[in-house]
Formats: C-alpha cells, sequence, structure tokens
C-alpha cells in the first residue's frame, strides 16, 4: 500500500494525505494523479482507479485543504471560513461514488469527481453530527493526522499506537532514563 489510514474515517485519513503539515517541508502523498487514484482504491472510496487528471488532483488537494481547514476551526473552536465551506458543500453537490452489488459482491465505481464527492459527504457527516465533539490532533509534534477519539474517558492521544504512540512512548522513556521531565503531546493551532 501507498497510503496510510490510520484513522479508519475516509475523510480524516485524506486530510492526513499531507504528513507533517506543520513542517518547513511537509509531506506531500498526492504528488500525482496516480496516487490519488491509488489513494481512491486503498481507502475502499472506489475499486476502480478512476483515471484522476492533473487537474482532478488540484480539485482533491483544493478539497483536503478546505476539510482540514473546517477540521481546524472545529479543533480551535474559531468559526468557519467561508471559502473552505463552500468548497466542501460544492464537492458534495456532485453525485457520489455508485455501488453495485454483483455475484461477486459489492463493487464501487467512481470518477475522481464521485469520488471526492464521497469524501466532502463523509466530511460533512462528521463536522454536522456528535462526533465532531470527538476529534483531536495526534499528539506527537510532528504529526498532524486528525482522528475520532472513541476511548473510554476520551484519554486517546495519538492518531495510531502502532506508529506516533510508539514513538512518543519510547521517547519518553529515553527521556525519564536521561533525567529529563516527560514529554507532553503537542496540541493547538500552527
Amino acid at each position: 500500500m501507498e497510503h496510510a489510514f490510520p484513522c479508519g474515517n475516509v475523510a480524516l485519513d485524506f486530510v492526513g494525505s499531507l504528513k507533517a503539515r506543520r513542517n518547513a517541508a511537509p509531506i506531500e502523498k498526492l504528488g500525482a494523479p496516480s496516487s490519488l487514484d491509488s489513494w481512491f482504491r486503498e481507502s475502499g472510496v472506489t475499486h476502480n482507479d478512476p483515471g484522476s487528471t492533473p487537474a482532478d488532483l488540484q480539485a482533491a488537494v483544493t478539497l483536503r485543504e478546505a476539510i482540514y481547514s473546517l477540521v481546524a476551526a472545529r479543533l480551535w473552536k474559531t468559526d468557519y471560513d467561508d471559502s473552505a465551506l463552500a468548497i466542501v458543500n460544492r464537492a458534495a453537490s456532485n453525485p457520489p461514488a455508485v455501488p453495485t452489488l454483483t455475484r461477486e459482491g459489492l463493487v464501487v465505481q467512481a470518477t475522481a469527481e464521485q469520488a471526492l464527492s464521497t469524501v466532502a459527504r463523509v466530511a460533512i457527516d462528521i463536522l454536522s453530527g456528535s462526533d465532531a465533539d470527538l476529534l483531536k490532533e495526534c499528539g506527537r509534534p510532528e504529526c498532524t493526522q486528525v482522528y475520532i477519539d472513541r476511548s473510554r474517558g476520551s484519554r486517546r492521544e495519538w492518531c495510531a499506537m502502532e506508529t506516533c504512540g510508539n514513538k512518543m512512548k519510547a521517547a519518553a522513556y529515553r527521556a525519564r532514563k536521561r533525567g529529563n521531565p516527560p514529554l507532553a503531546p503537542a496540541r493547538g493551532p500552527a
């Protein structure tokens, strides 16, 4: 797999396709139309490669940044940006990916526009529902992945234990061994 899906939520994992967003050189995982196609397929939004074009890639990056803007506004309790709202709502107004039942099982076919509509609709569902109160950003300073914290007592600090959680726990262990204070999660607007 070319992409990672630590959140289990297509809209939040889509936002995470720009890794380490606040670093001097963030890591872009959607660098080409073929990367966008593989993201759609690997995420399960569609089973086919939609045949994305450079224009589709630009629309995807624009949508991703609009979703992140809205999620960040929700996290930091600020007003939504009107432009971001318009971008997400416009994308969601297109027809979504089409599921089809075949003898072999479910098949989801989509154009890039339909796949982006599906992602936008999931983002709207999150931001307009009770899950919006459960949104958190990963506590590892280098990570900006947003996730839904459904843990008991809302105590989850990492987007995924296998990656960020293990790195932070190992760093805290090393700090304690050196006699340094434990590391605290880095949360807050950029």
